[in-house]
């Protein structure tokens, strides 16, 4: 691919990248609408809407026949039942959390994300890490050391969002199947266990779905939620540069961030504080070296000395 074919489809996935940040950003928002709703019947209701949309979506692009081979194929149906599974986790953990007045909690493990990513490459992909790189994970590994200390009861909070994420985003970069079809399969994978739930929540009298016309419209919007965002982070993972995409990923956490505290009202502690400090720290020097990396790749000029 030439240079100008590489920029052009860097471009071409932008949008998407943007789009679905942001909207990951004010999630919380919508979340916040419906504190009365379990984050079991959340989920189950996100999975349950999120199939309808993506069974329309399918028979309106004509991609119904090819999403059946998708469900035939044995190893990508393992590969998106792993992805269904961290996605699943993500969701739930991710709406306990802000509806139990932890967005900012969320928001560091968004944050962390990218490292983790980094992570991932060396341990999975045997990639060699610059110096910089070295660095910057250092330093955010000092911040989660000073939150894990200050704030033990939503470390974990952070933790199991970073890394269900950041697997996530893995198994949909490498995996050998569109944003579409994916989905769709994953939405599929998860069905049966959120269709058993909202039966058995509903034959108990839990089930909030039903009771007035504003919260059920809100749940049946989840499917839309869910979707899109989920669709425009696969059609700019398979279009832009991983470098690229991780510089996006912030946009989301910030605006969780601020609207924990600007918004919500949540008080940081003081190792709180320092933690982010140090966590952006790191992402500072993540950044700068992603940048430069991506600038002399395009200009030939020689990068530091990997570590072996």
């Amino acid at each position: 691919m030439t240079e100008t074919s590489t920029r052009a489809a860097e471009h071409s996935g932008m949008p998407y990248g943007v789009a679905a940040y942001v909207a990951w950003g004010l999630l919380p928002i919508y979340f916040k609408l419906l504190p009365d709703v379990m984050p079991l019947e959340m989920v189950a209701s996100r999975v349950l809407f999120s199939l309808i949309v993506m069974m329309v979506l399918l028979a309106a692009t004509g991609a119904i026949s090819e999403f059946r081979r998708t469900l035939l194929h044995r190893q990508t149906m393992i590969t998106m039942t792993a992805s269904a599974t961290l996605i699943g986790l993500n969701w739930l953990v991710y709406i306990w959390a802000v509806n139990s007045g932890h967005i900012v909690a969320a928001s560091l493990g968004y944050f962390l994300n990218p490292l983790v990513n980094v992570l991932l490459g060396v341990v999975v992909l045997k990639e060699k890490l610059r110096r910089a790189q070295i660095i910057a994970i250092f330093i955010a590994a000092l911040g989660v050391t000073v939150m894990a200390a200050s704030a033990l009861n939503t470390l974990w909070v952070s933790l199991i969002l970073a890394l269900t994420f950041a697997f996530y985003g893995l198994i949909r970069k490498t995996a050998a199947v569109g944003p579409r079809q994916g989905l769709a399969a994953e939405t599929l994978i998860l069905t049966p266990l959120a269709a058993l739930y909202m039966v058995w929540l509903t034959h108990h009298g839990g089930a909030t779905f039903g009771r007035d016309p504003a919260t059920s419209t809100l749940l049946a919007l989840s499917g839309l939620i869910t979707s899109v965002p989920l669709l425009l982070f696969a059609t700019a993972a398979r279009r832009m540069p991983l470098s690229t995409l991780g510089l996006l990923q912030y946009l989301a956490p910030t605006l969780q961030f601020l609207l924990g505290v600007l918004l919500y009202g949540e008080k940081l502690s003081d190792g709180q504080v320092v933690s982010f400090v140090l966590i952006w720290a790191g992402l500072l020097v993540f950044t700068v070296d992603s940048l430069h990396a991506a600038r002399s790749a395009r200009t030939g000029a020689p990068l530091p000395l990997r570590t072996e």
